[in-house]
C-alpha cells in the first residue's frame, strides 16, 4: 500500500535564489533554474549532506554537532509573502530579502504542510518537506537595506508564514514555471500532539 498519495495540489514556482555567501549577506541571487543534488545546490550556503546543528535543534543536539542536513531549501508561498508584507506595510517582500530558495505559487496554507510530504516536479525532481521555517531576526537587516526601518515588522509577521525546509530526494533541475505536485502521507496526525507541544 503507497505510504504517500499524490494530491491535486500543486504550486508553480515563480522564484529560485541561491545565498552564496551568508557572511556577506542573507540576500539571495536570483536564478532562472537550478540543479538539486543529493547534497542541495551547488554553491548555496545551505548546500551540504550534513551541517552543524544550530538553535532549531538546540534540544537535541549541542550547537555545531555535525548532523544530517533536512534543511537545504527555504521554501516559500507566494501568498504568504504577500501577507507578510501587507502585515508589514510594505508593497511587497523580496523574497531574495529573506534568503529563499524557492517561492511557490498556488499551495494554501504552505507553512504547514505535513512534515514528510513531497513536492515533485513535472520531471520528476522531488523535494521532501522536514518541517516549518520559524522566522528570526536575521532578514530585518537586508529589508532595511531597501526600505528602512521596516525590517523590525519582519520576525511578526512572518509567524506561521515562513515558509518550510526541505531536502532532495530525487536530484534534477528546477526552472521557473515549473509545476511542484504536493504528495502527503497517507497518515492521522498524531493523537497526542497538543498534550506533547502544550497547544
Amino acid at each position: 500500500m503507497p505510504a504517500l498519495l499524490p494530491t491535486d495540489f500543486t504550486g508553480r514556482i515563480t522564484w529560485l535564489g541561491r545565498v552564496s555567501n551568508r557572511e556577506a549577506s542573507l540576500c539571495a541571487e536570483p536564478l532562472t533554474e537550478i540543479m538539486a543534488t543529493y547534497a542541495g545546490v551547488e554553491g548555496e550556503e545551505h548546500a551540504g549532506l550534513t551541517r552543524p546543528s544550530c538553535s532549531r535543534v538546540i534540544a537535541q543536539y549541542p550547537r555545531d554537532t555535525e548532523i544530517r542536513n533536512v534543511r537545504q531549501f527555504s521554501v516559500l508561498s507566494a501568498e504568504e509573502l504577500a501577507q507578510i508584507a501587507a502585515d508589514m506595510g510594505i508593497e511587497r517582500l523580496d523574497p531574495a530579502w529573506v534568503g529563499a530558495s524557492i517561492v511557490l505559487e498556488g499551495i494554501a496554507d504552505l507553512t504547514h504542510l505535513p512534515p514528510s510530504s513531497r513536492l515533485q516536479s513535472e520531471s520528476g525532481t522531488t523535494l521532501v518537506v522536514d518541517m516549518e521555517n520559524r522566522p528570526c531576526h536575521l532578514p530585518a537587516k537586508p529589508i532595511d537595506e531597501h526600505l528602512p526601518g521596516k525590517g523590525r515588522g519582519f520576525k511578526a509577521a512572518a509567524e506561521g508564514r515562513r515558509g518550510v525546509t526541505a531536502w532532495v530526494e530525487r536530484e534534477g533541475i528546477l526552472r521557473l514555471g515549473d509545476i511542484m505536485r504536493l504528495h502527503v502521507p497517507d497518515q492521522r496526525p498524531w493523537a497526542h500532539i497538543s498534550e506533547a507541544t502544550g497547544r
